[in-house]
């Protein structure tokens, strides 16, 4: 975190200093799409006179050999701040950096740098330029990739990369908001990979319990913990020609860490409860809606092993970045659904409902669209979108009284619900162990109703 909030806002930049994503025509129009290019001029510290020109729409900064613009200043975190390139504005976000980072003198956490702007980060100041050039991004010309769907240039953006991914047996590392879809990529990674006749092994480090997590990635012997009634091979193990994909990956804990690094590197894995080395043949998705430069940052993570997990580095764009896709989204999830023939379905394609799921902001992206499409399929009707609705149904004297009292009931404790569960999980930064705690519940319970309102 940066050690202020700023003292005045830092202006965005104008139009005129950015302008908006273009795709290049010609016999491919849809191949390739353009942004801003910028370059970063060290003006001050121990790395004065070094530049950095952007290849890509993320720009880390930091000490790390993996950060972009690598920095030799003892003042600057691992991972100190990164910039975000979009088609109308840079971003700076400060990533949990021991000294925090200054934007034309104001201390910041994110703001919008324009030409010109001076970035302070220890002893370290960068100016920001932006090149008369611009960076081609290549896109997919499909508009499906396994299981996914869309035609909106962020999306493909991904779709391009996880191809890319789908051709080797790198290491990947999928991080996103909550409900983007990064189990779907992961599966859609391998049955477009040549492993894709080999086992697809789920393990969501977040909803096992720590003390268990390593007998669930690795195995056991019989007797090597109360319980352990007999030998148990682990997920590794059971991926063995295929691909394992570890959920959550940001949940897992410091003294595990280690040893999931040294099967990574090695190949190779021990049971809990003997010595023995086992070779595994797996291919390794990781995934997290945590920003692990952060954690890093605040050594909840391991440098070493974000490294390893991040060969290939795949971000997928939340709901709101990609609203074009709303119609071929929607059809797809109402086939998922067997709404062919569903009483409910009529009406849930024409113009006036897509205008209307447009301007909901989707907080829970696609999990949360999927979740609401079969509420309104239960109930055979529209289901208010948005907070007026939640506030309609929870936070007025009455709930709706033209609705049977069971249907009014469901809603009301529904909406109720999901406005404490987002408070709670607000309130503690995402950290569910924690939101869970003072809410009074299991933690398992917690994350069942993340998933019942598609928040995770």
């Amino acid at each position: 975190m940066s050690k202020g909030l700023p003292s005045r806002s830092v202006k965005a930049a104008t139009e005129g200093d950015i302008a908006g994503t273009r795709t290049i025509d010609g016999a491919s129009p849809a191949s390739f799409a353009e942004l801003p290019r910028i370059r970063l001029v060290v003006q001050s510290g121990p790395d004065a006179g070094a530049t950095y020109t952007s290849e890509r729409d993320e720009v880390v900064i930091g000490t790390h050999e993996s950060a972009d613009l690598v920095l030799h200043d003892d003042t600057v975190s691992r991972f100190h701040c990164s910039i975000g390139v979009t088609d109308r504005s840079l971003t700076v976000r400060d990533t949990a950096s021991r000294n925090g980072t200054l934007l034309d003198g104001v201390a910041i956490v994110a703001a919008h740098p324009r030409t010109g702007s001076v970035l302070k980060i220890g002893l370290t100041e960068i100016r920001f330029d932006l090149k008369s050039d611009r960076v081609r991004l290549a896109l997919s010309e499909r508009d499906r990739f396994g299981r996914m769907v869309g035609t909106g240039a962020a999306i493909r953006r991904a779709f391009a990369m996880l191809e890319r991914a789908a051709q080797s047996d790198a290491t990947v590392l999928l991080h996103g908001e909550t409900g983007t879809g990064k189990e779907v990529a992961a599966e859609s990674i391998h049955m477009e990979s040549a492993r894709r006749d080999g086992p697809f092994v789920v393990v969501d480090c977040a909803s096992i319990p720590q003390n268990l997590l390593e007998s669930e990635l690795f195995g056991h012997e019989k007797g090597s913990f109360t319980g352990a009634t007999g030998p148990r091979e682990g997920a590794f193990e059971a991926a063995s020609g295929g691909t394992i994909f570890l959920d959550e990956i940001g949940e897992l804990e410091l003294d595990l860490q280690p040893r999931l690094l040294r099967a990574l590197e090695r190949k190779h894995v021990k049971r809990v409860g003997t010595n023995k080395y086992i070779p595994v043949d797996v291919r390794v998705i990781a995934a997290t809606n945590r920003d692990l430069c952060r954690e890093v940052n605040e050594r909840r993570f391991r440098s070493d092993l974000y490294y390893r997990l991040a060969v290939v580095e795949v971000r997928l764009p939340p709901l709101r970045e990609r609203r074009d896709d709303l119609p071929v989204l929607v059809d797809n999830l109402l086939r998922s659904l067997g709404a062919a023939a569903h009483p409910g379905a009529p009406g849930l394609i024409d113009e006036d409902f897509m205008a209307e799921l447009a301007r909901h902001q989707w907080p829970g992206n696609v999990r949360e669209l999927r979740n609401y499409l079969e509420r309104c399929l239960a109930l055979r009707e529209h289901v208010p979108l948005g907070a007026a609705a939640i506030a309609g149904d929870a936070g007025g004297d009455l709930p709706d009284m033209s609705q049977p009292l069971k249907i009014a009931r469901e809603r009301w404790t529904r909406a109720l619900e999901k406005r404490y569960v987002e408070a709670m999980l607000e309130r503690h930064q995402g950290n569910v162990t924690a939101a869970a705690r003072e809410a009074g519940v299991d933690r398992m319970h917690f994350y069942r109703m993340l998933w019942r309102y598609g928040l995770k």
